[in-house]
């Protein structure tokens, strides 16, 4: 006689879960990517427009206010009278031509000395070189804006070491003025121009350079046609960095500037000694102007992906 199978005892139902609303939320955003993507960026978007929209908002509506004459205080009367000084008066006209005049000068020669630099670090160094490199790209990153600035005035003085070294060969160092301010600005954004060109050639293609080397083009051939094409947007993404921070730097020729005066001398001492807090912020809206429509121009070339 074959044996009797015991009777199975049911199991118990397992409930299911409580439909709380954080459950009900998890389920909704693991379905929709773009609804969690809104939420991971929603806290840094407010910060953004709260710190930086609202503040740009601010500054352009005090750039029509004025201050009193008599009590220095704000008042809050809308009036384009800054804005009209700031852009017909001949001194904050020379003023802004020799701030951009700087700036220009200081990013064509970041340009000059970061393009065989990043070349080098991309094309030629050994994958250890380049961490070499880039690592004493970075380093003077690590130090003080106000002890570089410091240090290359002490270099550029009358009797210091570029003096001393250009002594003897007749020559003698520019001391304190535009150059000495053209000098200390290339110096510290370089590092700023070199980073976006050697990423930007780095993803050149090597199998580009051997094809052009296998259809008979020539290493100038193969730089121009085939190379400058591809890095010319890091360049420009290079460009943005020196020229903006250049445009709208006061401390470095407060240093090394001797008495000339750039926007941002204005800005700052319009706000500190003559408390006129409105016409600063007229001042302020001119390298805002220029850098937006460099910015506006330079968006067709890819430039601010690499970025």
């Amino acid at each position: 006689m074959s044996a009797i199978a015991p009777a199975k005892t049911p199991r118990p139902a397992v409930p299911s879960p409580r439909r709380t609303p954080s459950r009900r939320g998890s389920a909704y955003l693991s379905t929709h990517p773009r609804a969690r993507l809104a939420l991971l960026l929603s806290a840094p978007l407010f910060w953004l427009a709260a710190v930086y929209v609202v503040a740009l908002a601010l500054l352009l509506v005090t750039a029509f206010w004025t201050t009193d004459t008599y009590t220095g205080q704000i008042r809050t009367e809308f009036t384009a009278d800054n804005i009209v000084t700031v852009v017909t008066d001949a001194f904050y006209q020379g003023i802004t031509l020799r701030t951009v005049g700087i700036a220009l000068a200081v990013t064509v020669i970041d340009v000059a000395l970061a393009l065989p630099i990043a070349y080098f670090m991309a094309m030629v160094a050994s994958p250890a070189l380049q961490r070499v490199l880039v690592v004493l790209v970075l380093t003077p990153l690590w130090a003080s804006y106000l002890v570089k600035a410091f240090a290359w005035r002490s270099v550029l003085s009358s009797d210091g070491i570029l003096e001393w070294l250009l002594r003897p060969l007749g020559g003698h160092t520019p001391g304190y003025g535009i150059a000495a301010t053209i000098i200390t600005l290339s110096y510290l954004w370089l590092p700023y121009v070199i980073l976006p060109i050697y990423a930007g050639l780095e993803r050149v293609p090597s199998s580009l350079l051997e094809a052009s080397g296998d259809l008979g083009g020539r290493s100038w051939a193969t730089l121009r046609l085939v190379v400058w094409p591809m890095a010319l947007p890091a360049i420009i993404a290079g460009t943005i960095f020196s020229f903006s921070l250049s445009l709208g730097d006061y401390i470095t020729i407060g240093i090394v500037g001797g008495g000339a005066q750039m926007l941002g001398t204005l800005v700052y001492q319009d706000i500190g000694a003559a408390n006129n807090l409105p016409l600063a912020a007229a001042i302020a809206l001119i390298p805002i102007v220029i850098i937006f429509g460099y910015l506006f121009l330079v968006r067709r070339t890819g430039a601010l992906d690499n970025l």
